[in-house]
């Protein structure tokens, strides 16, 4: 259950969590809503020790970090500071670029901020994360390179995304959308379509795709599929794939808008995953919905180094 009394605004924000002792606190609570237990012998009371982040057994002596094992894990900096570069990233509609966050958290350089982002960014994808198993629609698009490309399943410079995108049923069919994901594709092969599925949807999920043979072995997999022919007299992909054609609209403008021209092919997964934790929490009542996911999320985020970051997988 998400926190109701977080503060929406900045003063009451530094207000609530300007000191590290108050973040200290909060990051408790996200981390052990149950209260902390030794692991070594059980006993659930410990001592707060001041001089580290660390909590001590009051029973066996064993101590216990707060920050292991967190996305904060080993960080020099204050919880005060990581918690306003969250609520800068999370409290901003279309998010904020590593130069904004430069300017607004007064890093001396801009790959301290950019760094900052990708851990945050890691964060947002939660751990425990399961596919679902509802009517989606799914296809596939271009992202991130320097040029607009060409048309069709070919563009030069930029990478295959699979996206997938839960649709209303019945009369709102196709127009309420649900939960989003998106994953870059290996290849343009017959099997990445269907594995990137395989991870997010669950069967006997119904998908809707346009008639490309990627989909052709949904049913055997246990998808109810509902191919589209795009070459019927009406409409194209925007017309019978609305939902995920929507996605994809939003996310190619949302994408130089905020960060400022091209992602690279190697970081742009990063970017997809920030991009699904504002989708999925786009009709949040409240701007501190997205902070106190994040920070529930954080702490169960295994830790990044600059390197694991800077060296991710292309």
């Amino acid at each position: 259950m998400l926190p109701d009394d977080l503060p929406e605004d900045m003063p009451s924000f530094v207000a609530r969590f300007g000191s590290d002792e108050q973040c200290r606190e909060y990051l408790f609570e996200a981390r052990w809503p149950d209260g902390s237990r030794c692991v070594a012998c059980g006993h659930d009371d410990a001592y707060a020790l001041r001089t580290k982040i660390v909590y001590e057994c009051a029973a066996c002596g064993k101590q216990h970090s707060l920050l292991a094992g967190t996305a904060f894990e080993q960080t020099k900096t204050g919880l005060s500071r990581w918690f306003l570069a969250i609520h800068l990233a999370t409290s901003s509609k279309r998010g904020i670029s590593a130069m904004e966050l430069k300017r607004q958290m007064g890093f001396a350089s801009y790959g301290t901020a950019w760094t900052w982002l990708h851990k945050v960014r890691k964060a947002m994808v939660r751990p425990d994360r399961k596919p679902w198993a509802h009517h989606v629609g799914a296809d596939e698009t271009y992202l991130g390179g320097p040029r607009p490309g060409r048309r069709g399943r070919g563009a030069a410079g930029k990478t295959l995304v699979a996206g997938a995108v839960e649709t209303g049923r019945g009369k709102a069919r196709g127009r309420r959308l649900g939960r989003l994901r998106l994953a870059k594709l290996p290849d343009a092969g017959a099997t990445s379509p269907e594995g990137f599925l395989a991870t997010n949807v669950a069967t006997p999920a119904t998908v809707t795709t346009d008639g490309w043979a990627g989909y052709s072995g949904l049913p055997e997999a246990g998808y109810g599929h509902e191919p589209v022919n795009l070459s019927a007299a009406w409409g194209d992909a925007a017309l019978r794939l609305p939902a995920i054609q929507l996605v994809f609209s939003l996310a190619k403008r949302w994408l130089p808008g905020t960060h400022h021209g091209a992602v690279s092919e190697k970081h742009l997964p990063a970017y997809l995953d920030e991009y699904v934790f504002r989708f999925d929490r786009r009709t949040a009542k409240r701007v501190s919905h997205g902070f106190a996911r994040l920070t529930e999320q954080a702490v169960q985020t295994k830790p990044s180094t600059y390197r694991a970051s800077v060296m991710t997988p292309a």
